[in-house]
């Protein structure tokens, strides 16, 4: 077994144009204020981090952990949800995310793949140089479109789908697994990983790639109504992140898991700041400490009725007080004695 570390926070949230979020010192400072001990850094927010600068300096990518340390905090993990989103975009969708690439690549899908790979690839370099051993991302969509089996989806197109991810990403996956870092995708509606019947097909496509990881998020799935403790069970050897966010499903007469296109607060499955949805956090923290999973435990808000700054406040010692010391010996190890092998026969009577 393995203690989780933490508490740790993402910061996309949170990032402003105002003190103290508009500065690494002033959010690191904030994010130490509040208790937390590590910051999963966006890599789309420069004045955080460099992508550019820390593929070039290692004195560069020093300088910023010494400054991240002198708050007390570690960087758990990079971010690069926006850029892997862009790795694959199916044409629907090309003008609602044309907005997370530069004004250069976009309205061109071609070289918008292109940069997106050529910068998630660099923020896997800034990781290593980071002495980062794991990288927070999405895998992009070429399917989601066709996720509601209506109209029928033709024979063999779930397979040249994922055959096509899995030829954008494993470029990626080659350059992680040969700088010691494991991608981990946050199985995540809108991503053609989503669950864990997707994130298998991926997995297969990619000829089972020891750098195709996980980002457990439950919020995920307790909006989806998968089982998200047997999840654990089932791929815990995969699990090389986690995001602390809570939710809820409160299905009615007029709606379910579609959400009937409302706003957030109107939907049945919402996002919730954590302790006020539903998720069973003591049973989550208790499998991925059984396991030895060794993870952050981040806090990633999303809510839409509480505030950030609240949120955030009360995010902290929530994750502390879930956090497991895990055990170093068995309980009943007073009861144990030395007994030889005349002893065990004695005993089954052989």
């Amino acid at each position: 077994m393995k203690t989780i570390k933490g508490p740790a926070v993402f910061l996309a949230q949170f990032v402003s144009s105002e003190p103290p979020f508009n500065s690494l010192d002033g959010i690191c400072q904030w994010a130490a204020d509040l208790g937390y001990k590590g910051i999963q850094i966006p890599t789309w927010e420069t004045h955080l981090i460099d992508i550019e600068k820390a593929v070039e300096s290692q004195v560069y990518c020093d300088e910023l952990k010494g400054k991240v340390n002198s708050y007390g905090l570690e960087i758990t993990e990079l971010s690069t949800h926006l850029q892997g989103q862009l790795v694959a975009v199916n044409p629907a969708y090309d003008t609602m995310f044309d907005g997370f690439a530069p004004e250069a690549v976009r309205k061109n899908p071609k070289s918008r793949t292109d940069w997106a790979i050529d910068f998630v690839k660099k923020s896997g370099t800034a990781s290593r140089r980071l002495g980062l051993n794991a990288h927070a991302t999405f895998s992009g969509a070429l399917l989601w479109h066709t996720i509601y089996p209506w109209p029928q989806r033709p024979n063999g197109l779930v397979n040249i789908g994922f055959d096509e991810l899995a030829k954008r990403w494993l470029p990626i996956l080659n350059h992680f697994d040969e700088l010691g870092v494991d991608l981990c995708y946050e199985l995540h509606p809108g991503e053609d990983l989503h669950d864990g019947t997707t994130f298998e097909r991926f997995l297969e496509a990619t000829g089972n790639h020891s750098r195709v990881n996980i980002l457990y998020d439950p919020s995920h799935f307790v909006l989806q109504q998968l089982d998200y403790l047997t999840f654990i069970d089932y791929y815990h050897e995969r699990i090389k992140a986690f995001h602390v966010k809570d939710a809820e499903f409160n299905p009615t007469g007029r709606q379910g898991v579609y959400g009937g296109y409302s706003d957030w607060k109107d939907r049945a499955g919402r996002f919730r700041s954590l302790g006020d949805g539903q998720t069973d956090f003591k049973g989550i923290f208790s499998k991925l400490t059984q396991y030895g999973c060794n993870v952050w435990a981040v806090m990633e808000w999303e809510c839409c009725i509480k505030s950030s700054r609240q949120g955030a406040r009360e995010g902290a010692p929530f994750i502390q007080k879930h956090i497991i010391k895990a055990a170093e010996r068995s309980f009943d190890d007073f009861a144990g004695g030395d007994i030889d092998k005349e002893d065990l026969k004695n005993i089954l009577g052989i």
